[in-house]
């Protein structure tokens, strides 16, 4: 591991879309700050990974090229989801993470529906929420995750069309436990579709190895995933079109402390802007399968981007 260490967060509290995002809202050249413009007495870097494959696979790309054009970093595992990344920001445990921009806003807003389809609006929104917390956010990338609703080849050929539109209040939903309030998930599918799953839904998991053992043995006809999710692939399984524009964008987008910003000002930006403009929605995809089915660890995984892009040299 590049970064220089990796310490276990106690949890303090108990709980936590199909767009093709083509741009993040800057697009920096790649620069690697000179060592000569990096403070010695800068803080280190602390940066929180959530409690799933692709979370600890960005943390350790942005730690690592991080640290090596010299800042110091650590990284900081959560043990748990988006409700633990903001009480981790507030008590200090991190002051770095990688978020996701319409569901980080939804999170911060009370699920109020701020969010959209488009990138440059949904992380300015989002900037608006990370100001009163002392916080704020970089460029998105244009690399974008999203929950999209799967389903097995079997179970599409029973329903009228291979969208969200098509499926009926009868199937079984299984996700994450935020879905009966995410805007993506239930309340989405109400208001957008008419479709109301809520009786029906089994909370599972963030879109990991509980959803998906759920799918592949039938415990549930319909899977909340995350878009990039290697096994979606692997199994064949079909990823339902969302012809209503419910799915908002869930771009990667860096958030970290005023402290950490203005410490190592415009050199730390136009490096952090520089990863984030090279990271792109298929690189997610073909992490996660190396992570989620080849079983690799995060940090190789990581280093292997890192080293393909530059940012190693």
């Amino acid at each position: 591991m590049s970064t220089r260490s990796r310490r276990p967060l106690v949890a303090l509290l108990g709980a936590t879309v199909l767009l093709a995002a083509a741009c993040g809202d800057d697009e920096p050249e790649a620069t690697t700050p000179d060592a000569a413009e990096i403070p010695s007495d800068g803080p280190t870097i602390t940066i929180g990974a959530q409690a799933f494959g692709e979370s600890a696979i960005l943390a350790e790309i942005y730690g690592q090229a991080l640290a090596h054009a010299g800042y110091p970093v650590e990284q900081q595992a959560l043990g748990g989801y988006r409700d633990l990344v903001f009480t981790a920001f507030e008590s200090g445990d991190i002051n770095f993470t990688l978020e996701y921009a319409a569901s980080a806003l939804e999170f911060l807003n009370g699920f109020a529906g701020v969010a959209t389809s488009e990138v440059r609006a949904t992380t300015e929104a989002l900037r608006g929420e990370l100001e009163p917390l002392g916080l704020r956010a970089f460029s998105a990338s244009p690399a974008a995750d999203f929950n999209s609703f799967v389903v097995t080849q079997t179970t599409a050929s029973t329903m009228e069309s291979p969208n969200i539109s098509a499926l009926t209040e009868d199937m079984r939903l299984g996700g994450p436990a935020d879905c009966p309030d995410n805007a993506s998930c239930i309340p989405g599918l109400i208001s957008n579709y008419g479709i109301d799953l809520s009786a029906n839904f089994v909370p599972l998991d963030g879109g990991g190895p509980l959803t998906v053992a759920a799918l592949e043995g039938g415990e549930i006809d319909v899977a909340v995933l995350f878009s990039t999710n290697g096994v979606i692939a692997e199994q064949s399984w079909v990823v339902l079109g969302d012809d209503q524009g419910m799915i908002n964008a869930d771009n990667v987008v860096p958030v970290l402390s005023d402290e950490v910003a203005e410490a190592y000002g415009a050199p730390l930006r136009t490096l952090v802007d520089s990863v984030s403009a090279a990271l792109q929605t298929r690189d997610l995809t073909d992490m996660n399968r190396r992570f989620d089915i080849e079983k690799e660890d995060a940090d190789a995984i990581a280093a292997d981007w890192l080293q393909l892009y530059g940012f190693l040299d």
